[in-house]
């Protein structure tokens, strides 16, 4: 790293601990924010703050929120027989993008992944099962976890606890991405486009 003063370094080794930032971008980050007015930088950080100290998991599904129950669970407008589990907030934002899905959410905050030394009991699968025993009318679980090795060990593990207990449990589909090319698609993606294939 270039010589720079000691709390200009400081700044930029605490921005290159972000998610996706490297050595460069914290750098250009970090003159950006010097360059800003101090209103500015100030209103960044309360923001950060202010969500860090506010925001904490629904009793309920485990989403953050900044009130309980969150938006979803409290809404009557949402429906209760469904539940969409998935496996962390960003999820649910992604979920909710497409404006299609109306029932609730319940997020796992992880994946079961032996080889990370993350088992069922590290994420909140135990908040899912008491979740199910107590609100009866749940009919169907979507497990919408993501298409890697962890997702689907996570998604298999969740399916066959559920089973037993008669409540219908679905995957949702993966497969080709809008404008991709079947000559780029990997194996496992190519099977679970066909696997989740539909009559027109």
């Amino acid at each position: 790293m270039a010589k720079y003063s000691p709390l200009i370094t400081k700044l930029i080794s605490e921005l290159g601990k972000l998610p996706g930032i490297g050595n460069k971008s914290a750098q250009r980050l970090a003159f950006h924010l010097l360059s800003r007015s101090d209103d500015e930088v100030s209103a960044l950080a309360d923001a950060i703050l202010e969500a860090k100290r506010n925001t904490f998991l629904c009793s309920v599904c485990c989403n953050l929120t900044d009130r309980d129950p969150c938006e979803f669970c409290s809404s009557p407008a949402r429906d209760k027989t469904v539940i969409c589990v998935v496996e962390n907030p960003r999820d649910v934002a992604a979920m909710e993008r497409i404006h299609e899905y109306k029932g609730l959410y319940h997020v796992l905050h992880g994946a079961i992944s032996p080889m990370q030394g993350i088992g069922p009991n590290d994420i909140r699968l135990k908040e899912l099962l008491s979740r199910l025993t107590e609100e009866t009318n749940v009919s169907e679980v979507i497990l919408a976890n993501n298409p890697t090795i962890e997702g689907e060990a996570t998604a298999m593990y969740i399916s066959r606890l559920l089973k037993p207990a008669g409540i219908k449990v679905t995957r949702i589909a993966h497969g080709l991405p809008m404008g991709g090319d079947l000559e780029y698609a990997d194996e496992v993606t190519l099977a679970r486009a066909l696997e989740g294939r539909r009559e027109l």
